[in-house]
C-alpha cells in the first residue's frame, strides 16, 4: 500500500469541514527520503461555498491543523481555491508541487482541470521562488552545530526541481528521480542516511565546506538556466482559471 492510500489519511480528508478539491501529500514522503518519524504532510484546496465569500461572514481562506490524530503525526494545511488560484498565479513553485503530487489522498474532476491549467503558470520568475527557498534552508543548515541533514537535502531539493523546472517547464520534487539526472553520489548518500535514519540526524561539520562549494555551484547553475530558459514572464491560464473558479462557485 501506497503512503497516500493509507485509509487513515483519506478518512482525515474526507471529515474536511469544506468539499476538497484535492488533498495530497506533500514534504519529505513526496521529496523521496522520509525518515521513519516523518510527520505527514497533508495539503490541497477547498471549495467556499458562495455564502461564506459574498456574505459578512467569510469562511476560512486556509485551514491548518497540527498534532497526531488517528495514529498519524499529521500537518494539515488546506486554501481555499480562490486562494490557491491566486497562488499559481504567482511564482510559487510550492502549490504547484502540491497539485502535481502523485501521492494523491482525495481528487476531484477540478484538480484534473487545475493540473492541466497548472502548465501555464509555469513563468522563469519561478526561479527566484526556489533561489529563495534554498537559501532560507541554507541559512538553517548553517545555524546548527553540528549541522542537520534534512535542510541540507531540502536546500539540494529546492535547486535540482528549479533546474529542472527552467530546462523542462515540468514540476518535478522527488529528488530520487531528480538526481537520476544529476548522478550527484553525495545526495544519493544523503537520502539513504535520512531515510535510514532520523528526522533530527546531523552530518559532520568537516563536510560543510564541501556542501556550500555544491551549494553555491548548483545556485549558479540555477540561474543559468533561467537566464537560458525559453519559459514565459507571466501566466497564460489566468482567464481559464477565472472561469473555472466562477463556475466551481457558482454551480
Amino acid at each position: 500500500m501506497t503512503v497516500a492510500a493509507d485509509p487513515r489519511l483519506r478518512a482525515l480528508a474526507a471529515a474536511h469541514p469544506y468539499p476538497l478539491v484535492f488533498a495530497t501529500i506533500s514534504g519529505a514522503h513526496l521529496y523521496g527520503f522520509p525518515s521513519a518519524d516523518s510527520d505527514y504532510d497533508l495539503r490541497g484546496a477547498h471549495l467556499l461555498p458562495l455564502e461564506a465569500i459574498v456574505g459578512l461572514e467569510r469562511g476560512p481562506d486556509t485551514i491548518e491543523r497540527m498534532g497526531v490524530e488517528a495514529g498519524l503525526d499529521l500537518d494539515l494545511v488546506t486554501h481555499d481555491l480562490g486562494k490557491f488560484v491566486r497562488l499559481m498565479l504567482k511564482p510559487n513553485g510550492y502549490v504547484l508541487e502540491q497539485l502535481h503530487s502523485p501521492l494523491v489522498v482525495a481528487t476531484s474532476p477540478a484538480h484534473a482541470e487545475l493540473r492541466r491549467l497548472a502548465h501555464g503558470c509555469v513563468t522563469r520568475g519561478h526561479s527566484r521562488h526556489y533561489l529563495g527557498f534554498a537559501a532560507t534552508q541554507w541559512q538553517l543548515f548553517t545555524a546548527q552545530t553540528p549541522p542537520r541533514r534534512k535542510p541540507l537535502l531540502y536546500v539540494y531539493r529546492v535547486l535540482l526541481t528549479g533546474i529542472h523546472l527552467m530546462r523542462t517547464g515540468e514540476v518535478e520534487a522527488n529528488l530520487v528521480r531528480l538526481n537520476e539526472a544529476a548522478q550527484l553520489r553525495h545526495v544519493a548518500e544523503l537520502i539513504a542516511q535520512k531515510t535510514g535514519g532520523h528526522e533530527s540526524a546531523t552530518i559532520a561539520s568537516a563536510d560543510a565546506a564541501f556542501h556550500e562549494r555544491e551549494y553555491l555551484r548548483l545556485r549558479a547553475a540555477l540561474a543559468g538556466e533561467a537566464s537560458a530558459s525559453k519559459l514565459p514572464e507571466v501566466p497564460s491560464t489566468r482567464r481559464e482559471l477565472h472561469e473555472l473558479l466562477v463556475g466551481l462557485r457558482c454551480r
